[in-house]
């Protein structure tokens, strides 16, 4: 991948600045993957309601709910890997380090 015209940054070599231009292209993908997920699961989850609202009748069951609370665990999971690095590449690092020294330490 080539970077753009960025203007340099003082001081850092033209490899390390494409490597943070690239890791900035990363997150600005999970960011904009996660606010497609939520715009989506707002319009369909209000479709729903919609629907729901609409077809219920008089003393009707209120069902929009469940896809609603369902869904949502999955835009809660996708928030903590996006904004908290939960199950991210850096957390499995991390992780794959502390294993690593535990299982090096027990063997030492």
């Amino acid at each position: 991948m080539t970077t753009p015209d960025l203007p340099p940054v003082p001081g850092m070599p033209a490899d390390a600045e494409a490597r943070a231009y690239d890791a900035a292209k990363r997150r600005a993908d999970e960011l904009q993957g996660f606010y497609i997920h939520l715009t989506i699961y707002a319009l369909v989850n209000l479709g729903l309601f919609a629907i729901n609202a609409i077809t219920r009748g008089d003393g009707g069951a209120w069902w929009f709910y469940w896809p609603l609370m369902g869904w949502g665990i999955g835009i809660l999971i996708h928030a903590g890997t996006t904004f908290l690095g939960v199950f991210s590449p850096a957390w499995r690092d991390r992780k794959a380090q502390q294993l690593y020294e535990r299982e090096h330490h027990k063997a030492a």
